[in-house]
């Protein structure tokens, strides 16, 4: 038996096809939404993913403002920031920050669920939020999925 032919196929820029995504978020627990779309803005459910390169799908969620979190979490989760300054921390809910704009709370889901590096960040761009069922990517012609299909 040749065990060289058994060889690890990874992908490159020139292998990799990116194609655009859209999702709905209306009535999905926020928490599984965002592992899914994680999952596809790193490219896990392709054949030829690589730990180390943009291999995942452009991603975009439309009705952001329609979706859910179980339990007490709208008023007893805290996210915490800091200005940089002493005293400068600042707290805030999900309910806080839904009010403000529900886009912020998907994104800082899905931001937490990505590499902490310059990888993270390039993936991060890959991903456009939106409260309505509108989007402006319509020249891309987007394919829309049901994300409770893909585990």
């Amino acid at each position: 038996m040749d065990t060289l032919s058994y060889k690890t196929k990874s992908a490159s820029q020139a292998t990799i096809n990116k194609e655009w995504v859209v999702v709905d978020a209306t009535d999905m627990v926020l928490g599984r939404l965002g592992t899914r779309v994680a999952k596809l803005l790193r490219g896990k459910y392709k054949p030829n993913y690589t730990p180390h390169l943009d291999c995942g799908d452009n991603v975009i969620i439309i009705n952001a403002d329609k979706v859910k979190l179980t339990g007490k979490k709208w008023t007893d989760r805290v996210f915490f920031s800091h200005s940089g300054y002493p005293g400068g921390q600042r707290e805030t809910t999900p309910a806080e920050m839904f009010a403000k704009d529900p886009t912020k709370l998907v994104q800082h889901t899905i931001k937490g669920m990505l590499p902490k590096n310059k990888l993270g960040n390039k993936l991060f761009k890959n991903l456009f939020v939106y409260v309505g069922s509108e989007h402006k990517h319509e020249a891309q012609k987007p394919k829309v999925i049901d994300i409770n299909t893909i585990k």
